[in-house]
């Protein structure tokens, strides 16, 4: 005679308790990758916010002659003339733009990093217009 031993229902939640008491499987708090990063919750410090320097993102130009030259800063698209906060855009050269702030110049680079020389830019541009 075969002797099976037979539990029926009670069997999954007998191991449903067993489980529960390890205490291997009690939950973990976890890091949830949404959540933005301790140091935007920190209370601000005295030091003064300084503006940001505007970014060139990035510059588009026409392949046409007399075609069209756009940039865009901080989000924002511009053409020369255009204001950038309280700077006039003068110059759109391939991987540099110029702003006139008063009297003085400010030239924003798309690499900022790079050895690009805005010589070799304006060289490249009078051949395309």
């Amino acid at each position: 005679m075969d002797r099976t031993l037979t539990l029926g229902p009670a069997l999954p939640a007998l191991l449903l308790a067993l489980g529960l008491a390890s205490p291997g499987a009690q939950a973990q708090a976890l890091d949830d990758p949404t959540r933005p990063p301790a140091a935007l919750w920190a209370p601000a410090s005295a030091a003064p916010v300084v503006a940001a320097r505007p970014q060139l993102q990035s510059v588009l130009i026409s392949t046409q002659p007399g075609g069209r030259r756009l940039a865009v800063i901080d989000g924002q698209t511009v053409k020369v003339g255009s204001k950038v906060g309280d700077a006039v855009v003068t110059e759109i050269h391939d991987t540099a733009v110029l702003l006139r702030r008063g009297k003085s110049l400010e030239t924003f680079k798309l690499y900022p990093s790079s050895k690009t020389d805005n010589q070799t830019d304006r060289k490249t541009d009078r051949k395309q217009e």
